[in-house]
């Protein structure tokens, strides 16, 4: 097998370089916050002001790209992801293609609703 392309399908698995993304095992689970504002972990983001409006469709968007590409474990996507939600977003996330697949993977009905858009 050609080298280069050995080394970029294994890492179009990443959520980053050398991390694997992070999946629910079902969208039930994740009941997240849908309004207001919230203030997100300094974990999953490493400014200062890490608050989001989550009544701002584009700031609720970039909430979701950043928490589905930074998460480490399952309860942080339990507590900041709403299963209907990401389901309505999922055709406008911008996500790294390790994120997209596993969730496509492992949720059929995010696949189904990014081929529709």
């Amino acid at each position: 097998m050609d080298p280069i392309r050995s080394a970029r399908s294994s890492r179009a698995l990443y959520a980053r370089p050398g991390r694997l993304p992070v999946v629910a095992s079902d969208l039930g689970e994740l009941r997240g916050p849908t309004s207001g504002t919230i203030e997100l972990p300094h974990r999953l983001f490493w400014q200062a002001d890490r608050r989001v409006d989550l009544d701002a469709l584009g700031l609720l968007t970039w909430m979701y790209e950043t928490v589905l590409t930074e998460a480490v474990q399952v309860d942080e996507l339990r507590a900041w992801l709403h299963g209907p939600t990401l389901t309505r977003l999922w055709p406008q996330l911008y996500l790294p293609r390790g994120v997209r697949h596993a969730w496509e993977q492992r949720h059929p009905v995010l696949r189904a609703r990014g081929i529709a858009a």
